[in-house]
């Protein structure tokens, strides 16, 4: 799916460089920065999710161990 991505001078530039830098094109890099960031909200949501699970399933004994 094609999409338009609209960046301020500032971010062009940056993605620029680091394109240059690391002898890639833009649209790589950008491409790259985006899985980066869903696959690191994603982990966030499973440790969430987790965390809720152990919460809710074992309240009683995280509460004496918060007495301990």
């Amino acid at each position: 799916m094609a999409m338009t991505l609209r960046l301020t001078d500032d971010e062009s530039d940056a993605l620029r460089r680091r394109a240059e830098i690391e002898g890639r094109s833009m649209q790589e890099v950008a491409r790259e920065a985006v899985r980066e960031y869903v696959d690191e909200r994603d982990r966030a949501d499973e440790v969430d999710a987790a965390a809720a699970w152990v919460t809710t399933n074992f309240r009683e004994a995280l509460d004496r161990l918060g007495r301990a």
